[in-house]
């Protein structure tokens, strides 16, 4: 069997991980990883002859000579190998998890860190067991800072990713209603998000045996879920950021939605006053810029550093992006929706400057048991919202259709998305503000052609 210093002796000769046959880089060690629907040992073969250096396996069925490297297990030796190599590494690494906002502030916190620091960061949303451990093999000698997203849909998955990963400072952009199924409740998400702040935590928590670590952590000030959280832990080696509040670091509020955000911020230490201008749209992501803010702060940045970072942040992958069309102005917030971030989209656009806006909401998955109640509680948000159309996609909210009392509300249920594109042709939709936002199971990006 290959022992982890023995694989990373080799890594160090080939520091280019694969997992896919499809994209074998020349050279790298390929890791045949287990699917639900096939096992990569029957290709470690193919990725021999494409180029890779070396196969991972742990089926000895497929060990054709000393370029197969057996393990037991190829993914916990993945795993292993990344935890090996990070503690190699002697540079600030920052671990972020939370329900939403994660990919958003995870690019913010890299577009500021890297106008000063060579930087490593997840790539898109790789952020679960293999994604963690493939980001951290990425890292090299050359870079200055990482930054980690990481997620999770059960309890204990923080922990395993925080084993891996090692953060030496990090945040939990906020505890809301997601996966509900999986945490077993929002008591569960507390629970299983809160384990970042177990990892940095100078004492263990109550009952529990985890190895001490301590850590930086940085926490908006104006959350009190994540400041009860981090209270019961203990935390001392604490940044406060902020809309208001004399312990923040940074202090900033938003002076325009229209529907991209302009802030004003101050850096609470210099008394100093800036100004920036997003490209992004949400007053709920005032937290998410606020909190790249503070880390370049923080990191010793200039004014002029972070606010060059945060202009350049674009985004994209459907999260908060604006698409201007000939007649109208989308908000596409489709990659993905649970009560929380749908409760913060409504409320966004009740806000936002528009003479005409239009909400069009899709499923929210996972909900479990909770889900009746979660989609009718959305309903009655968007009809209590100060917009001029609604439009709800999916069985889950048509289940709820009856809920539904006046007449003059502007409200349409579509079963599906093929429905309502079919609607959405006969009767389309022109010069308005329209949030387009559901699970990512509801595929709405079909519906952008329509306007």
């Amino acid at each position: 069997m290959t022992t982890t210093q023995q694989l990373y002796q080799l890594y160090l000769q080939h520091p280019v991980i694969s997992t896919d046959t499809r994209k074998i880089d020349a050279g790298s060690i390929f890791f045949a990883l287990k699917g639900d629907k096939f096992d990569a040992n029957t290709f470690a073969q193919k990725a021999i002859e494409t180029g890779a250096a070396y196969a991972v396996i742990d089926n000895p069925e497929y060990q054709l000579g000393e370029q197969y490297l057996l393990v037991d297990d190829v993914l916990t030796t993945l795993q292993d190998l990344a935890r090996y190599h990070r503690r190699q590494l002697q540079i600030p690494v920052i671990g972020l998890t939370g329900t939403n906002g994660k990919t958003t502030t995870k690019e913010l916190i890299n577009a500021v860190l890297s106008q000063h620091f060579k930087t490593q960061a997840t790539q898109g949303n790789l952020n679960n067991h293999i994604g963690v451990p493939l980001t951290i093999l990425t890292i090299d000698a050359t870079h200055e800072a990482a930054v980690i997203e990481m997620g999770a849909n059960h309890q204990k998955e923080i922990e395993l990713l925080c084993s891996i990963a090692q953060p030496s400072h990090g945040l939990i952009t906020n505890v809301g209603k997601a996966h509900l199924e999986g945490f077993g409740g929002i008591e569960g998400v507390k629970k299983g998000k809160g384990e970042l702040y177990d990892y940095l935590a100078p004492q263990p928590p109550k009952g529990g045996a985890l190895e001490l670590h301590g850590g930086t952590v940085f926490i908006n000030s104006n959350d009190a879920v994540l400041m009860e959280m981090a209270n019961a832990r203990g935390l001392s080696n604490v940044i406060y950021y902020g809309s208001n509040g004399s312990n923040n670091l940074i202090s900033g509020q938003i002076v325009e939605n229209a529907p991209l955000l302009t802030l004003q911020w101050t850096n609470n230490i210099s008394g100093e006053n800036h100004t920036v201008k997003t490209q992004l749209t949400g007053a709920y992501n005032l937290s998410n810029i606020l909190t790249g803010i503070s880390i370049g702060t923080y990191f010793k940045l200039s004014a002029d550093e972070i606010n060059s970072g945060i202009e350049g942040y674009q985004p994209k992958n459907n999260r908060s992006q604006i698409v201007q069309t000939a007649t109208n102005t989308l908000i596409c917030d489709y990659y993905n929706a649970n009560p929380s971030s749908m409760f913060v989209a409504i409320e966004n656009i009740g806000k936002i400057d528009a003479k005409r806006k239009v909400l069009i909401l899709g499923d929210m998955f996972e909900m479990g048991q909770e889900s009746p109640a979660e989609h009718a509680a959305v309903i009655q948000k968007a009809l209590d919202t100060p917009v001029d159309e609604r439009i709800f996609i999916g069985k889950d909210f048509l289940s709820q259709q009856s809920k539904v009392k006046s007449q003059n509300l502007n409200v349409t249920f579509y079963p599906t998305a093929e429905d309502a594109i079919f609607g959405l042709r006969t009767n389309p939709i022109k010069n308005s503000t329209i949030l387009i936002k559901g699970s990512r199971g509801m595929a709405l990006e079909r519906l952008v052609e329509l306007f």
